[in-house]
């Protein structure tokens, strides 16, 4: 029987997972069976872990990322439940909210009603960002956690980072930034997000979207190891006696994929990409601005344009894979896989059917 082959990214533009590098599907292939999750008795895939999280904490200026503590996560929603769990396990009250703007990761909400939190999220400014006032004036002694976001997910926005620390901090709060698609682009931009930018405990950040790890390859880490000690059980029957992941079993090949994609690309191919990346969105934004449609500037390589329901649906006839925000616009990720050529071919098919 003939196996079927994996869809084509070559259409896809909404997505933000994108084609693993070589080296990184080629090492995924080699420790795909291998378990991060007991490294004592899997110790290469464990020495391989470390040298991840040194890479990701290097990226995301931790102040001692030789030592950080993290781990490779599933993706940024185990990540970001992660936060809101240790955040849960270290506060002091027995009634724990989280608070965050009203452009949070939908995982925010499941971490909120697998943990049994409150999750309270507050109005964006006029440019999608959160508002530190607004983000203080729901925060209150229950307040575990502070949400920032550093590349939201529908407009590609960063939040005020150091104000929403400071934020946290008035309220003895700890502070999660969720850089979980941005964390590989923002390096390159003059934004402040990062451990060296502000007082963030927890940081989401995902190798298998801008980063080219496979999927799956997300990131947690931690300013400090009691983070994560915060999330620990016993494992008596195992070689590794204590686990603070939040699966147990887990595939090596995330772990791999990351450390051979970060020695291929950081720092310099990642710059070009992520240069080359908002290069396509102005570019595209332009584009669809001169067609008349309202668009909402890009911030990071990520376009949002009132296209038309009509419009939308044929470009989809089209077999180009677009999504919609929250609002109804056509969202376009430029991901590494999305060139100029084939943002010419989607405006090509965007002239052909546009009403």
């Amino acid at each position: 029987m003939q196996q079927p082959e994996p869809q084509s990214f070559e259409r896809v533009l909404s997505s933000m997972c994108t084609e693993p590098h070589p080296a990184a599907r080629a090492a995924a292939e080699r420790f795909l069976a291998s378990n991060p999750g007991d490294p004592a008795t899997y110790e290469t895939i464990g020495t391989l872990e470390t040298r991840a999280v040194e890479g990701l904490a290097t990226l995301t200026d931790h102040p001692d990322p030789a030592d950080a503590a993290g781990y490779v996560t599933a993706g940024g929603t185990e990540a970001n439940i992660q936060a809101v769990r240790s955040a849960r396990n270290r506060h002091t009250t027995d009634d724990v909210s989280v608070v965050a703007p009203e452009s949070v990761h939908f995982s925010f909400h499941k971490a909120a009603s697998l943990l049994d939190v409150e999750l309270r999220t507050v109005p964006l400014d006029d440019d999608y960002r959160a508002v530190p006032d607004a983000v203080a004036a729901a925060a209150d002694e229950s307040t575990a956690l502070v949400v920032g976001v550093a590349g939201s997910t529908e407009y590609g926005r960063v939040d005020p980072i150091p104000a929403l620390s400071e934020v946290a901090s008035a309220v003895g709060a700890r502070f999660h930034v969720d850089a979980a698609w941005g964390g590989f682009v923002l390096p390159f931009t003059d934004h402040a997000w990062s451990f060296a930018d502000a007082a963030v405990d927890t940081l989401t950040i995902d190798p298998h979207k801008f980063g080219q790890a496979p999927v799956p390859a997300g990131g947690l880490l931690a300013r400090e190891d009691a983070a994560l000690d915060a999330l620990a059980v016993d494992t008596p029957y195992l070689e590794t006696r204590s686990q603070a992941t939040l699966t147990g079993t887990r595939s090596g090949a995330g772990v791999a994929g990351t450390v051979a994609a970060l020695d291929a690309l950081w720092p310099d191919g990642y710059r070009s990409a992520a240069r080359r990346a908002i290069e396509n969105a102005r570019w595209l934004a332009s584009a669809l601005a001169d067609r008349g449609y309202d668009v909402v500037e890009p911030t990071l390589p990520l376009v949002a344009a009132a296209v038309p329901t009509p419009t939308f649906e044929r470009l989809r006839e089209r077999g180009w894979r677009v999504s919609r925000t929250g609002a109804g616009e056509l969202r376009v990720v430029c991901m590494p896989h999305v060139t100029r050529s084939v943002l010419r071919a989607f405006l090509d098919d965007l002239d052909r059917v546009r009403g």
